[in-house]
């Protein structure tokens, strides 16, 4: 389990820490803050692939929010802290808007709607086709996640741990809340569609099934058990979004253990390892492979959760979650800007690509065959496996 040592990480990873209106410092929270764990440096290695740019556009900084770029067929959505939004086709513009006000989340998109939000808790959606806007609406508090946008239904997830769906023009369909704990770690996760449910992790390694036509609970799994004598030692929250090959879905908390849910059998859960992240996981028909604290990277046999390899030549990087690349690759980056491809099947590092230097804080995007990225800086990139 993480202790102390590890929260400086997991904050600049998942976001601010918080809980009702408790913040408290950086420096209160960790007395090891200034004797963090010293960062793995880059090695040569023996390359067995090319990591090649295929293109790259700058859309402004992402201050302290985390922006995943929306992939919708050969179409990219992205966002800035400053209000910029455009779509990028085969990386060139095909229109770039201001939205008018500062954002903190986004994007989400379906390929007809753009969706991102702002500090204030405003819902923003334009029309992918030419950014023009369409509506807004408000929620209880700061728009973190990108929300999820699927034909008519447009679910947003608070700052509050509220969970809202709108209509395509923006009326409230459903709302979704829960208890949460006075001190709990505020999440950038993408919620993840599983028709007929949203999955979505919660403080307290909670994962709960909502219905997405009405919200209501469908099930809830527990993929941690909050431990400890105080309130840090007890957060054990799922922070990382969810994923899912078939009926298998997986989960994994901060301070907590990873799980694995049969959905097919009512999200029973099937089995459990105890690893710690805030960055996340991938899972493929073959295996489950998840980026822990510590900067180490982990395949799991989908059956088991057998350890299969680990890769830890990365130590203390702040990973991103892993990308499954064609069947035979996992890409992830780090908080140098570096994009590292290695081989699925045995953790080994096939190839390396350096961006603009800025932290790479979203997990990379699968488009096309493409691996899409964005950086802090504001840098997206495409790439593709040579």
């Amino acid at each position: 389990m993480a202790g102390a040592r590890t929260l400086p990480a997991l904050v600049l990873m998942a976001g601010l820490l918080g809980g009702c209106s408790l913040m408290p410092s950086m420096d209160s929270l960790n007395p090891f803050a200034s004797k963090g764990p010293r960062m793995a440096e880059l090695t040569p290695i023996q390359a067995s692939a090319t990591l090649r740019q295929v293109w790259s556009y700058q859309i402004g900084k992402a201050g302290m929010a985390v922006f995943y770029p929306a992939i919708v067929g050969h179409s990219g959505y992205v966002a800035a802290a400053d209000g910029s939004l455009a779509r990028l086709d085969q990386g060139q513009p095909v229109w770039r808007i201001q939205a008018g006000k500062p954002l903190s989340a986004g994007v989400g998109s379906d390929g007809v709607t753009v969706v991102v939000g702002t500090a204030a808790g405003e819902v923003l959606a334009f029309s992918a086709r030419d950014g023009a806007p369409l509506w807004q609406a408000r929620v209880s508090s700061e728009v973190l996640a990108p929300p999820l946008v699927v034909g008519d239904l447009v679910v947003v997830r608070s700052g509050d741990n509220r969970v809202v769906a709108f209509d395509a023009r923006g009326q409230r369909k459903w709302l979704y809340q829960r208890p949460t704990p006075t001190l709990f770690l505020r999440s950038t996760a993408p919620m993840l569609l599983v028709e007929p449910f949203v999955l979505v992790g919660f403080p307290g390694g909670k994962l709960v099934a909502i219905a997405s036509h009405n919200g209501a609970p469908v099930w809830e799994g527990t993929v941690a058990t909050p431990k400890g004598a105080t309130e840090l030692d007890r957060l054990a929250d799922v922070v990382a979004a969810p994923a899912t090959a078939g009926p298998l879905g997986c989960a994994v908390a901060f301070q907590g253990r990873l799980t694995c849910f049969d959905f097919a059998q009512g999200g029973t859960t099937l089995w459990t390892r105890e690893l710690s992240s805030a960055a996340g996981l991938a899972v493929d028909p073959r295996g489950v492979y998840v980026s822990d604290d510590e900067g180490s990277l982990h395949a799991l046999a989908v059956e088991s959760g057998a350890s299969l390899w680990k890769q830890d030549r990365l130590s203390h990087r702040r990973l991103t979650a892993p990308l499954v690349v064609n069947r035979s690759y996992l890409a992830l980056g780090d908080v140098q800007g570096v994009v590292h491809l290695l081989r699925r099947d045995d953790g080994d590092f096939a190839a390396r690509f350096t961006t603009d230097g800025s932290p790479i804080m979203a997990p990379p995007q699968l488009g096309n065959g493409q691996i899409v990225l964005q950086t802090r800086q504001g840098g997206v990139y495409a790439l593709e496996v040579q």
